[in-house]
């Protein structure tokens, strides 16, 4: 039997307020506690913008002391996927999240996230082994976006170190990669960015400019269809047949939209028994009504 960990690609957003998240809100209501009363897992975005102070990592572990079975994923800065740029200071300031976490057996992985711009040739992966070997130790799940690297040797030097490819649902523009459901490795990381092929193809025409958050995310504002949520859900419960551990994270964050279909997806693989759902996720999407559990 497989391990199912679901949850979201962050948990902090603004405009989860009254999606999720109650409007009205105590001094002592805290974001990350009501999330981890819904899902068991979360992969951690902001350490893509800056490097967490150890204490941070510590405050996770104690808001979370009644949550025995509760996970993070913690997705690596972009100067190590993007810049290109990282040095021995900058491994030890991720390392020293990950040893923290680990010890407390509350790490799921490190997610290490390459742009659609990022193809495949010698530089390139010669970077890729030089950040894989930099956190050997760790369990490590790499998302390539561009199908160049969708080759068996990439896959084999994967699974020799410690490692294995992501699998995620895009919008299918240029050389891009779609959902990958033959992919044999013994841990499953699922990302789920929607399907939002306008937003997409905007963000890639205004790739290197200057973006407010809200534009940047406007690729990710989808909601998916029960049909599609289905259908992934078919796709996924293939996967679990071969591992022993899965993770699925939902990235279209705009306007809650993750959430509710995150819901809505581990509804399906829990076959359709009900989940808990807050109510205020219930008024912004009635349609999830049917799978409040008793």
């Amino acid at each position: 039997m497989f391990q199912l960990y679901i949850g979201t690609s962050g948990w902090s957003y603004k405009d989860w307020v009254g999606r999720f998240y109650p409007r009205a809100q105590s001094k002592n209501f805290d974001y990350l506690k009501y999330y981890a009363d819904f899902f068991n897992s979360v992969e951690v975005n902001v350490s893509y913008y800056s490097y967490l102070k150890p204490e941070t990592a510590d405050t996770w572990i104690e808001k979370l002391k009644d949550k025995d079975d509760f996970l993070f994923t913690v997705k690596l800065h972009n100067d190590f996927t993007h810049e290109y740029k990282f040095d021995r200071e900058r491994i030890e300031d991720v390392k020293t999240i990950l040893s923290i976490l680990n010890d407390a057996d509350r790490l799921g992985g490190l997610l290490i996230q390459f742009p659609y711009s990022f193809v495949l040739n010698h530089d390139n992966a010669y970077h890729v082994k030089n950040i894989i070997d930099a956190f050997g130790e760790y369990e490590k799940f790499i998302e390539v976006r561009h199908k160049s690297w969708y080759i068996d040797r990439f896959f084999n030097f994967l699974q020799q170190n410690k490692s294995s490819l992501c699998t995620i649902d895009q919008p299918n523009i240029g050389e891009s990669v779609g959902f990958n459901d033959k992919i044999d490795t013994a841990n499953s990381y699922i990302r789920l960015h929607g399907r939002n092929e306008k937003g997409w193809l905007e963000s890639i025409n205004k790739f290197n400019t200057k973006q407010t958050f809200e534009q940047k995310s406007e690729r990710y504002n989808y909601l998916y269809t029960p049909a599609e949520i289905t259908d992934l859900g078919i796709k996924i419960k293939e996967i679990a047949q071969r591992i022993k551990k899965i993770f699925i994270f939902f990235n279209n964050h705009p306007k809650g939209s993750s959430v509710a279909n995150a819901l809505e997806l581990k509804n399906y693989l829990k076959d359709n028994s009900g989940v808990k759902i807050p109510e205020t996720t219930l008024q912004a999407y009635p349609r999830l009504s049917k799978l409040v559990s008793n």
